[in-house]
């Protein structure tokens, strides 16, 4: 009995069902089911376990697979029919027989175990993908969110600063109104005297859109002469609130004409849209 014992527990058994052992190795397997009963009773009952794992994880194939399959290789599923004359023997007659069917039920549940795995990889795929996006939307979002904060502060830094402008007597402060070819427009510019400084206040800036071929340029009058302080476009979307211009060291008015794109050297006086004298 002991020696049954180990060599039920040898594992050889479970490779004799399997059909992986060496002809000699299956003839020892069958010479000691022969000679002991309780061998025998091990081997039927290590291919009723595998039998029963087979079925419990058995899937059933998709409706066609089979047409499908046989389509690939060329052969048509008719093929694996029997005919009315054929003679089918029972699968269990022999212990020939009795492997072949476990491992056909062994390779049913080995197909039917890769097809779990493959779809827990492919849900597991999808999850990671999921996490992946919205890692990258959370990162957008964070993105946009610095860029809105970093915009504030700037308007909030700009905006103390014209409080600072107006409390400060360097600074003035010049309107500049619409004229007959624009009556409606206006803006504000910030020139302070003493650094030359000048800016112009978008946020109080109304004047019409210009086209890609022109620009607005502004102007100094000094001593009744024109100086170019710069060219700018009417936007409202800008991202800061002062656009800051060239330096002028003196002016008794500035005004805003609409010029080629670039500028020009001289005011192109009928397209002249706001003027406003400095108040000293």
């Amino acid at each position: 009995m002991e020696e049954t014992a180990a060599y039920i527990e040898s594992g050889t058994l479970e490779l004799y069902v399997l059909g992986l052992l060496s002809p000699a190795e299956e003839e020892e397997v069958e010479r000691m089911s022969a000679k002991y009963p309780d061998v025998r009773q091990e081997i039927t009952a290590i291919e009723l376990a595998m039998e029963h794992y087979a079925k419990a994880n058995a899937i059933e194939p998709a409706i066609g697979l089979e047409d499908k399959i046989f389509s690939a290789i060329g052969t048509p599923s008719t093929f694996i029919e029997p005919t009315p004359q054929a003679t089918i023997i029972p699968l269990n007659q022999t212990n020939h027989s009795r492997k072949v069917r476990t491992l056909q039920y062994a390779l049913v549940a080995c197909i039917a175990l890769l097809l779990v795995s493959t779809a827990a990889l492919y849900s597991a795929h999808s999850r990671l993908d999921d996490a992946q996006n919205q890692i990258a939307q959370l990162s957008t979002q964070r993105d946009k969110f610095a860029a809105n904060a970093s915009f504030i502060e700037q308007k909030n830094i700009e905006l103390h600063q014209i409080a600072d402008m107006v409390a400060n007597p360097s600074w003035s402060i010049v309107k500049l109104a619409g004229t007959g070819a624009t009556p409606n427009s206006k803006m504000m510019v910030y020139w302070n005297r003493d650094e030359r400084s000048v800016l112009l206040d978008n946020s109080k800036m109304n004047l019409p859109a210009n086209d890609t071929e022109h620009q607005y340029q502004l102007w100094a009058l000094v001593n009744g002469k024109p100086v170019d302080l710069g060219v700018f476009d009417m936007k409202t979307d800008r991202e800061h609130i002062l656009l800051k211009m060239k330096e002028i060291p003196m002016a008794q008015a500035f005004a805003v004409t609409l010029e080629k794109r670039g500028g020009s050297p001289v005011p192109t006086m009928s397209a002249m849209a706001v003027i406003g004298n400095v108040t000293i």
